[in-house]
């Protein structure tokens, strides 16, 4: 049984990357975009 927690911690660490990946690409489209409208980020 000890293969069902580590498929399941990995399933988990990729779920958290590519969740990170997503955040991370949205907040640079939003810092990109505020430098060219001028507008601040926050």
């Amino acid at each position: 049984m000890w293969y069902f927690a580590w498929v399941l911690g990995v399933t988990l660490a990729a779920l958290a990357a590519i969740l990170n990946g997503i955040w991370l690409e949205m907040r640079l489209e939003d810092e990109a975009h505020a430098r060219k409208t001028g507008a601040g980020v926050g």
